[in-house]
């Protein structure tokens, strides 16, 4: 709310809590529904969103420090893209026709089939035989690989660590087949230890 005759700060409304941890290099999604849908109900100007880290040990004697989000002095207008806070809103024009009910079991049906469609990993085993690198590498016979399928959910899940490209591109697809889904990418990968003979055919 804005500042008032009695108080000369904006009044505070706490939306929602995260604890998270201060090594962990990841995305932060955060429900502001609320805050979105008094701005539309009132239309009087806003002060936008504030993000505080607040330290767990020792509270009283940390002072609260607002998250500055900055790009970095040699950061591209691409990757700083990917970065940036987003607010991604969906909404309802009134367009459109209303969806028929239909029979439970039918309903049933489709959410069950919906669901094993989602995307996540499935099990791919690489053996070094069959694309021809057993001739070098001497062990192991091969490894776990692993791949993506699927379709994400829409709108896309807080566990997906959706990038914003992903968010704008789901965006898009909605209203736009012709561009392509946005579709799950490895973020980790582990390393493996390997027997391979050099060019000197030495091990």
């Amino acid at each position: 709310k804005p500042a008032t005759a009695t108080s000369k700060d904006p009044a505070a409304r706490l939306l929602d809590t995260r604890l998270v941890h201060q090594n962990a290099s990841k995305w932060e999604s955060f429900d502001v529904t609320p805050a979105v849908m008094r701005w539309i109900a009132h239309r009087q100007p806003n002060h936008g969103f504030i993000v505080e880290v607040v330290h767990l040990d020792n509270e009283s004697s940390v002072s609260k420090r607002h998250v500055r989000i900055s790009r970095s002095l040699h950061q591209d207008e691409d990757s700083w893209s990917q970065l940036r806070p987003l607010l991604v809103t969906f909404g309802h024009d009134g367009k459109g026709h209303s969806l028929h009910k239909r029979e439970k079991r039918q309903a049933k049906h489709k959410q069950r089939k919906r669901h094993k469609s989602s995307c996540k990993r499935h099990p791919l085993y690489v053996d070094f035989n069959d694309v021809g690198w057993n001739d070098w590498i001497v062990a192991p016979p091969g490894y776990g690989a692993f791949y993506c399928h699927g379709e994400c959910p829409f709108p896309l899940a807080d566990h997906l660590n959706t990038t914003n490209h992903a968010i704008v591109q789901t965006l898009v697809n909605s209203v736009n087949s012709k561009i392509p889904k946005a579709c799950c990418v490895p973020t980790e990968l582990s390393a493996i230890s390997m027997l391979y003979l050099d060019e000197n055919e030495k091990v």
